[in-house]
């Protein structure tokens, strides 16, 4: 089964607003408050941000499973953001396939020489996936209850 990223359409968001289940959860993930219920608006205009590119990792442009975004920081870096994955198909190794090719797609993108990202610092398990990943903490970007992580490039 070969899972592939590719560009989010609107049938994914809608897919992917089912991922999330109330205004914390919503709130952690993309950042936005009182965005929750998707009503009225559609999560793909909510999560617009200038400059961010939406990909999803599927099998075969079918199943979903994971979403995620890039954009240009600042003249070094690329940041990563709004990652989840199928709350079905977590535990199975899919949140480190979904990374390993945003990385990709992002570094081939923007020839940036850094990659970055925040995690709340109680997700243990996505914060344990990105240092495997070769991610860093720096504790000078982050808050009492975000880490920043950096990861340098081979550009």
């Amino acid at each position: 089964m070969k899972m592939t990223l590719r560009p989010a359409s609107d049938i994914d968001f809608e897919q992917i607003s089912g991922w999330i289940t109330d205004q914390q959860a919503c709130t952690r993930w993309s950042g936005l408050e009182k965005c929750f219920p998707f009503v009225n608006e559609s999560l793909s205009s909510l999560l617009h941000k200038s400059d961010a590119v939406s990909l999803v990792l599927s099998i075969e442009q079918e199943e979903l499973m994971g979403f995620a975004q890039y954009w240009p920081r600042d003249e070094q870096r690329t940041h990563l953001g709004r990652i989840i994955v199928n709350p079905d198909q977590r535990g199975q190794g899919i949140g480190k396939i979904l990374c390993e090719q945003l990385i990709a797609a992002a570094n081939e993108a923007t020839k940036k020489p850094i990659i970055s990202l925040r995690v709340y610092r109680d997700n243990h398990t996505a914060h344990q996936l990105y240092l495997q990943l070769g991610f860093e903490a720096r504790e000078d970007d982050s808050t009492p209850e975000v880490l920043a992580m950096e990861k340098r490039l081979e550009v």
